[in-house]
């Protein structure tokens, strides 16, 4: 079992002041693959203060050798970019092929992300023709907090990480307690890249702990967290009493709206996203709303495609899907399909229990549901597991008023050959990005949502934006 007990902060491994011996579980096998301590309030608050001490001097330095730090760490990801992968599948479960070709090469593709949206910044510049002698400059917010999830759990760390750098803003990271093994390797590669100390800290602790002493802290000037709406409700709380910054990336309850003339991938394409690392992302498109003439077509065909998705061991290679993070979590989506069946849903593949053959392991068997109305719980509720939902719609109204039936509003989908169509939709969605046929954001663009979904901005230059401010600057001395 791994000894991970340390801390990172001002640019050392150190013991914690007051940590206590937690745990990690191997998801595929329920065994503890590594034991981390979490912090307590003297660990937060030394990491918080060697971020404070380091402010000044990283503010001071040019935004291009900011940017040299970030090409750095990804040059020492690229040495260890094996040993990334089998971290992310030992620690959250996320199949071998999945963690090597999705996962860890997400730090590569946010890292050029993060270089257009530097070229595009302007760090310096007039505030318009008609007031030559006022400036706006765009400076660092200041020590940053960042909290981060188990499921995508570099994602998440790099999307905030490298826009804190380039902005100037040292930081404190606590990633999950339950997928911290990622994060540890990541704080070596930002110490092998030479990041002057104190201006990356990261302590491992729980959301009661850390959490709250990194969003309750009068020194850390602006919160980042990923995670669960109900822990965003949390944090914005607490953050509110020192008047800090918060961006908040949570849940999702995507619709994916496929109209009689989708082209002939379309149900598969659906099936197999929503599926993917085992169900567990917020942007997964969970509710598959399709025209009515199509539908009995597309339940049947759903179900199929259901059906002949693997779950297996994530340590062996192939394409199938691992186990869910932890009991909590199968708990939790084993009552919410029980629910489902409950209510009335019509059960068309999958179910409660574990997948056959299976006895250990969190595990949960890739489940489709019909004749969903959009008032049931599966329809309602966040399950983050391997379950879809299916809901007929009559015409391009019914859709968008379906679709828009939700208190989140992340990522919705739509699916026609009608451009026209797909662009009236699209406008009329209430989330933060709408993927049509298929093609995901490019390169750069800001990824987040509305209402309950958060409406934290990351990617691109909207994500280094987010940890900067404005300053005006009137009476500028003009050449």
């Amino acid at each position: 079992m791994l000894d991970k007990r340390k801390f990172y902060i001002d640019g050392k491994w150190v013991s914690p002041v007051a940590g206590r011996d937690h745990e990690v579980l191997n998801p595929a096998t329920e065994e503890p693959c590594a034991v981390i301590s979490l912090g307590g309030q003297e660990d937060t608050d030394a990491a918080v203060a060697a971020a404070k001490a380091a402010s000044p001097a990283w503010a001071a330095t040019p935004p291009a050798e900011r940017l040299d730090h970030v090409r750095a760490i990804v040059t020492e990801y690229d040495k260890r970019a094996e040993e990334m992968a089998q971290a992310i599948s030992l620690e959250m479960g996320a199949p071998i092929d999945l963690a090597r070709n999705s996962q860890a090469p997400v730090l590569t593709w946010h890292a050029k992300g993060f270089e257009l949206g530097f070229e595009e910044l302007r760090w310096l510049r007039p505030l318009g023709p008609h007031a030559p002698d006022n400036m706006i400059q765009m400076v660092p917010i200041g020590v940053v907090g960042l909290i981060t999830p188990w499921n995508w759990p570099l994602n998440q760390i790099t999307l905030k990480v490298f826009p804190a750098l380039i902005a100037g803003c040292p930081m404190v990271l606590k990633p999950s307690e339950e997928a911290p093994l990622s994060a540890m390797l990541f704080a070596e590669m930002v110490h092998d890249a030479g990041v002057p100390a104190g201006v990356f800290n990261l302590v491992n602790g729980d959301g009661a702990g850390v959490g709250t002493q990194l969003s309750g802290h009068p020194d850390v000037q602006m919160i980042s967290f990923t995670g669960s709406t109900r822990a965003g409700r949390l944090i914005s709380a607490n953050a509110a009493q020192t008047l800090k910054r918060v961006t908040l990336e949570l849940g999702g309850k995507g619709a994916n709206i496929i109209f009689a003339d989708a082209d002939a991938k379309a149900v598969k394409r659906g099936v197999l996203h929503c599926m993917q690392n085992t169900g567990q992302s917020c942007n997964a498109p969970t509710r598959m709303l399709v025209e009515r003439s199509v539908y009995d077509a597309t339940v049947e065909q759903a179900a199929d495609i259901a059906a002949a998705i693997q779950v297996g061991n994530p340590a062996l290679e192939g394409r199938h899907i691992g186990p869910v993070i932890n009991k909590a979590q199968w708990d939790k989506i084993q009552g919410l399909i029980e629910a489902g069946i409950a209510e009335g849903a019509r059960l068309v593949t999958g179910g409660p229990g574990l997948p056959e053959g299976v006895n250990r392991g969190y595990y949960v068997r890739p489940t489709v549901f019909a004749d969903v109305t959009n008032d049931m719980t599966i329809a309602r509720e966040e399950i983050f597991g391997p379950v879809l939902s299916i809901i007929p719609f009559e015409d391009e109204e019914d859709a968008v008023r379906i679709a828009n039936d939700t208190p989140y509003g992340l990522t919705n989908y739509v699916q026609s050959q009608d451009g026209a169509r797909r662009n009236r939709v699209a406008q009329r969605l209430n989330s933060g990005m709408v993927e049509m046929n298929g093609e995901g954001g490019a390169l750069g663009a800001p990824f987040g949502g509305v209402g309950q979904s958060g409406r934290a901005r990351e990617g691109g230059v909207w994500g280094i934006e987010e940890f900067l401010d404005a300053k005006v600057i009137s009476g500028w001395a003009v050449d």
